[in-house]
């Protein structure tokens, strides 16, 4: 079991686009141990997800889910355990229609690479998102509501954003303690 050091806000690797991870390393040890380490990081740290430049690795993958109720999450639904690589967010409208007018959902969010702070982040409210998991078997999934929010919020690590980079309204942003002491 390694758990890694999860890069803060400020560090300059955060603000990078990551690396296309290619077809022939999928399925190989390398990818197995970072997905083995991610995995661990995030569960130590009460994560709902984790992306790998958060843990200093240049690479398009993510992990996020949950078998049980996360302490941070209390209140949210628990979203199918997935590792996702070199992924591919499509907004939909309500009908699933990806041309159309799309909605966004304002919600809080907070992040590993944050600490103490959540803000809110206007995301898709329904998306559709694509990529392989570790073994390079595709994935295709249509999601809405909190899972959708968790996919765009790990892969936008992917892209060099970090959450309050989103935020519209700095009223709607502080201290997790300050705003929710009862999962401070």
């Amino acid at each position: 079991m390694t758990i890694h050091t999860i890069l803060k806000m400020g560090d300059p690797r955060l603000l990078r686009v990551a690396q296309t991870v290619p077809a022939s390393d999928y399925d190989s040890d390398a990818l197995h141990l970072l997905i083995s380490d991610l995995l661990d990081t995030m569960a130590a740290a009460n994560g709902a997800g984790l992306a790998a430049p958060q843990s200093g690795v240049d690479l398009q993958v993510v992990i996020f889910g949950s078998r049980e109720s996360n302490p941070r999450y209390p209140d949210r639904p628990l979203v199918p355990p997935t590792v996702l690589i070199n992924p591919v967010i499509t907004p939909l409208t309500a009908d699933g229609d990806p041309g159309g007018d799309m909605q966004e959902e304002l919600d809080w969010e907070g992040c590993l690479s944050v600490p103490g702070l959540r803000g809110m982040v206007p995301r898709w409210s329904r998306i559709r998102y694509t990529g392989f998991d570790q073994y390079g078997d595709p994935i295709d999934r249509t999601v809405q509501g909190f899972h959708a929010r968790v996919v765009q919020h790990e892969c936008d690590h992917l892209w060099g954003k970090l959450y309050p980079m989103r935020v519209r309204d700095f009223s709607q942003f502080g201290y997790t303690e300050v705003l929710f002491p009862e999962i401070a």
